[in-house]
């Protein structure tokens, strides 16, 4: 039987990637190319579990292990799909998950009779990193050029995971950690802090294609910018440019209009006394002041 998705092992993104820091973890010169050993399985439709007609070119359930569903899925979604989101084991010793990719190593085998991973097993963050490369790898492949991976993690795994996923998906591939809040409620048995968070990686197939699309604007932020000169590049907001403290490298020049250079007027800013502050171009009733200082050019 013949595949349209063609998987070849993994080779460093660029110089600069192939220059890079890597993870080192026990078993994992076995899973490196796992993913080409996998064998590719047919999807099967269930008509009576599903609703509707059964069309694999439509939403999906599928039941069975994850490493060979993103294998099967390959022949027809490689290079396709846009997002990918994925809540892997945290690893956090008592989540009762076990190892179970068929590797061809008799260190590995061993694993398999050592289930489930829990908290005592000095081996269970080796045997996550296993586990989670060759789907990583596989999940790289069924994204678009334009496509993006998030995941969620907590402390447990979260700085392995960003060292794995540097050097598969490349660390120039890196869009960012999103935090967000799961509780609102304290821990009162909590030894040190009192921990409220997870985290949100964020990972892109090219960085330079990625969509990320942004939240619409709600009417309350719309409401903090007018258009009272009748502006034609539409509504806008007055602000203070002021900093903090003043240092002179940190000071650039504004073309307004007409064309000419402008440059901050001196000045204190906070408590140090400075050359120049920040304040460029102060606002009154009648509109914009501009406060020119001799031209150093």
């Amino acid at each position: 039987m013949r595949h349209s998705a063609r998987i070849r092992p993994i080779a460093p993104l660029s110089q600069a990637h192939a220059a890079m820091p890597e993870i080192v973890f026990k078993g994992k010169e076995y899973v490196y190319n796992h993913h080409l050993t996998v064998p590719y399985r047919p999807l099967l439709a269930h008509p009576d579990k599903g609703i509707g007609p059964a069309d694999l070119a439509g939403n999906l359930i599928i039941h069975g292990d994850n490493l060979h569903a993103l294998k099967s899925l390959l022949p027809r979604y490689a290079g396709a799909v846009d997002l990918i989101f994925i809540d892997p084991p945290y690893n956090t010793g008592n989540e009762g998950w076990c190892y179970s990719d068929g590797v061809n190593s008799p260190i590995m085998k061993a694993w398999l009779s050592s289930n489930p991973v829990d908290a005592e097993d000095m081996l269970r963050h080796d045997k996550w990193l296993c586990m989670m490369w060759p789907r990583l790898v596989l999940l790289r492949e069924l994204l678009s050029e334009h496509g993006s991976l998030w995941m969620t993690l907590d402390d447990n795994e979260v700085h392995r995971a960003r060292m794995v996923l540097d050097e598969i998906f490349g660390e120039e591939a890196y869009v960012g950690t999103l935090i967000w809040q799961k509780k609102y409620s304290t821990k009162s048995d909590t030894r040190f802090f009192s921990e409220s968070h997870e985290y949100l990686l964020v990972y892109a197939k090219d960085i330079e294609q990625v969509r990320i699309n942004g939240l619409a604007r709600t009417e309350d932020q719309d409401a903090a910018y007018k258009n009272p000169d009748n502006d034609p590049r539409g509504d806008w907001a007055s602000d203070n440019l002021l900093r903090t403290e003043a240092r002179d490298y940190a000071i650039f020049r504004s073309r307004g209009r007409p064309a000419r250079s402008f440059y901050p007027p001196l000045g204190v800013v906070g408590d140090t006394t400075a050359t120049k502050s920040m304040n460029c171009w102060p606002t009154t009733v009648s509109g914009l002041v501009w406060t020119e200082p001799p031209d150093p050019d």
